[in-house]
């Protein structure tokens, strides 16, 4: 379930990693596309949309060059902000299996569909 109103809010790069997250998340949370960039301006806008300063703001993009560019730029920016990480053998948030986005989830206490769960055993 994703609303606006939530206390929890994911930053990823794309709509494909969005899609991906939405998949197997369960819980309440926003999911803030950047699109791959970071113009100030555009981080200003999202900061006041989002409430980022108020929230649990988790940083999940991929495990790439630009991935990690962003990464670092919102980490200076949101410094409360937690990482979460997928495995860099898949490098891209929307190629990481269900099931290991599931459970890379559950480690950072979302609430994910049991049935992501489930290949793990």
């Amino acid at each position: 379930m994703m609303t606006t109103g939530s206390d929890k809010v994911i930053i990823v790069e794309g709509l494909t990693d969005k899609r991906q997250i939405e998949k197997v998340i369960n819980d309440e949370v926003t999911i803030v596309c950047t699109n791959g960039t970071f113009a100030i301006e555009r981080f200003d806008e999202l900061l006041e949309i989002y409430h980022l300063d108020e929230k649990d703001v988790f940083i999940l993009v991929d495990e790439d060059k630009s991935g990690l560019k962003l990464r670092k730029q919102l980490a200076r920016e949101l410094p409360h902000a937690d990482h979460i990480y997928v495995s860099s053998e898949y490098r891209e948030v929307a190629t990481t299996p269900e099931h290991i986005l599931a459970t890379t989830l559950v480690s950072k206490h979302f609430s994910v569909d049991p049935v992501f769960l489930i290949k793990n055993l």
